[in-house]
């Protein structure tokens, strides 16, 4: 009898991860400023809730905190361009598909942040994800979290 294994990869903040093929995310056109790191998986742990890690298993040293915008702004106002829609699966998405995530920010000096002008939304039925930078400027993308859901110490944040 053959049992079959997750795929493992290796990470600074978990070590040794194991995912679930399906619970890839892949990003077909890679995040701004992170060439070549499309697929990432998401990684909740229960002290933390609601914010979730979004780990590279492209880059074993990049992780990415983020929490949903509905728990950071109940009022924010969702909105993705047509290109950014296309990206996420075309016309037939509906918005029941599309989870807004906020990607957050520790600075070492200052409050947890949250970028709420270029969030991360995902495709959750087919597991596709863009960063959806605003056109607008109703949003800033060093928000101010308070308070901090976790003390910011227990996150080991790299400094903005």
């Amino acid at each position: 009898m053959q049992i079959d294994r997750m795929p493992l990869a290796q990470t600074r903040r978990f070590g040794a991860l194991e995912y679930e093929e399906t619970s890839i995310l892949t990003f077909p056109h890679g995040l701004p400023g992170f060439d070549g790191c499309t697929r990432f998986t998401v990684v909740e742990r229960r002290e933390f809730a609601p914010l979730v890690f979004l780990q590279s298993l492209d880059k074993w040293d990049l992780c990415f905190f983020a929490a949903p915008i509905a728990a950071i702004d109940s009022s924010y106002d969702r909105a993705v361009s047509p290109e950014d829609l296309e990206r996420l699966g075309g016309p037939g998405t509906s918005d029941s598909d599309l989870l807004f995530l906020a990607l957050l920010c520790a600075p070492e000096n200052g409050p947890l942040t949250a970028n709420l002008l270029a969030p991360v939304v995902v495709n959750v039925r087919i597991h596709v994800a863009v960063q959806a930078v605003r056109a607008d400027l109703r949003y800033s993308h060093r928000h101010p979290i308070h308070p901090s859901p976790v003390p910011v110490t227990q996150l080991e944040v790299q400094p903005c």
